[in-house]
């Protein structure tokens, strides 16, 4: 309330007051049509006999209707501030307790945990100190032998994680920035699979800043090197498709129906031929609805129970029907996926995050009553995703 005009402030307490304006209106002894004038800003109150009748009437003090008060930042306000502050920081300050390298996966883990469960403010907070003491290892010579495959797989990991969370709440320059970095670092190493995660992260980044084509060419490049010899197969073939949806929905969004539909089928063969089993995840349409992380001593993707599926894969097929333009289509598919048996495993952000992309097509159908039901259903998997992300506002307006 301390954003709105005092005309606006006082229907506010009228209304919580429960009090029609005729009634207001003979409690100060003015006419309705004086009321409703101060209401909708036609009149102003700038007596201060006025705005002390009004305030008296309405049981409230003279500085409610007055303050200006300066809003607090938000929780997720305040943690972009401090990712911001981290990634500006180039030059860390030397420490007199280096980091326990062992500690840094479980310390990731339990980031990529926060943010499958959609829990952003606690996520953005973490992750400043987190990727500092990521960041320390990693140039410190000793860690390298600390860690059997390493910190480069660490330090992508940070980087990507920091890039989706980014995206969730609405910071895609930053988000961009994030993912580049974690791009540089894996390309340093000129490991193919860990070029891969960093460009999962760095495609979400990109489209959600409007650069679909860049988004397509980069998944596409990545997917076709990832599977090089060399590789653990199950890895190569879990990134492959992931990265070959990245490239789907960014096709879709940018209307290009041949490559979404060549790159979801060749994505729904990886499925098939795995089984299910590739421990990976792909995004469902939200620009950073999954994540693929790598730990210590080797490439060990985390990514939730089900990891690759086709489950998943047909979480993006919906969105990108939906894209293209033929929402009945991808009604039908959602209606198939939600009774499934994979759909339950798949990490509750990513059921979330996809209803909400079910919810915008509904929406942009003028279908208001089923968009309203995937909202719900949305909130209850996964609160922080409907309640933390700004875009979701939009569409909780629109519905």
């Amino acid at each position: 309330m301390n954003e709105l005009p005092v005309g606006r402030r006082v229907a506010q307490w009228r209304v919580r007051r429960n009090m029609t304006q005729q009634q207001f209106a003979d409690r100060l002894g003015k006419t309705k049509s004086w009321v409703d004038k101060v209401e909708r800003g036609v009149r102003r109150l700038e007596r201060v006999s006025n705005l002390r009748e009004v305030a008296e009437t309405l049981r409230i003090d003279v500085e409610v209707l007055l303050a200006t008060r300066p809003r607090r930042p938000t929780p997720v306000a305040a943690g972009v501030d401090g990712i911001r502050t981290a990634l500006a920081r180039y030059h860390l300050p030397r420490t007199t307790r280096p980091p326990l390298v062992e500690e840094l996966p479980a310390r990731l883990d339990h980031a990529e945990q926060s943010y499958r469960h959609a829990r952003y403010p606690a996520l953005l907070a973490l992750l400043p100190g987190l990727l500092d003491a990521v960041r320390e290892a990693h140039a410190a010579r000793e860690a390298q032998a600390a860690c059997p495959g390493g910190t480069d797989a660490l330090l992508v990991s940070v980087y990507a994680l920091i890039a989706l969370v980014l995206v969730k709440v609405d910071q895609g320059e930053l988000a961009w920035l994030a993912a580049d970095r974690g791009m540089a670092a894996a390309l340093a190493t000129q490991d193919p699979q860990l070029a891969a995660v960093a460009t999962v992260s760095l495609s979400q980044a990109l489209r959600s800043h409007g650069r679909r084509r860049s988004a397509l060419e980069a998944a596409l490049v990545a997917a076709a090197r990832v599977g090089a010899p060399g590789g653990e197969p199950s890895v190569s073939l879990a990134l492959r498709g992931t990265l070959l949806l990245q490239a789907a929905l960014a096709a879709a969004a940018g209307g290009d129906e041949r490559r979404a539909r060549q790159s979801l089928d060749q994505a729904a063969a990886i499925a098939l031929d795995d089984g299910g089993g590739c421990e990976a995840s792909a995004d469902n349409g939200s620009a950073g609805a999954s994540y693929g992380g790598v730990g210590c001593g080797g490439l060990v993707l985390r990514v939730g129970v089900g990891g690759f599926s086709h489950a998943v894969v047909e979480a993006a097929r919906v969105v990108a029907e939906a894209a293209l333009g033929d929402v009945a289509t991808a009604v039908g598919r959602h209606e198939r996926l939600v009774t499934g048996e994979e759909w339950r495993w798949l990490p509750l952000e990513h059921r979330a995050a996809y209803l909400l992309d079910v919810a915008r097509a509904h929406a942009r159908a003028g279908d208001m009553l089923p968009a309203g039901r995937m909202l719900l259903v949305a909130e209850r998997t996964a609160p922080g995703e409907v309640y933390d992300r700004p875009a979701v506002r939009k569409l909780v307006a629109v519905v």
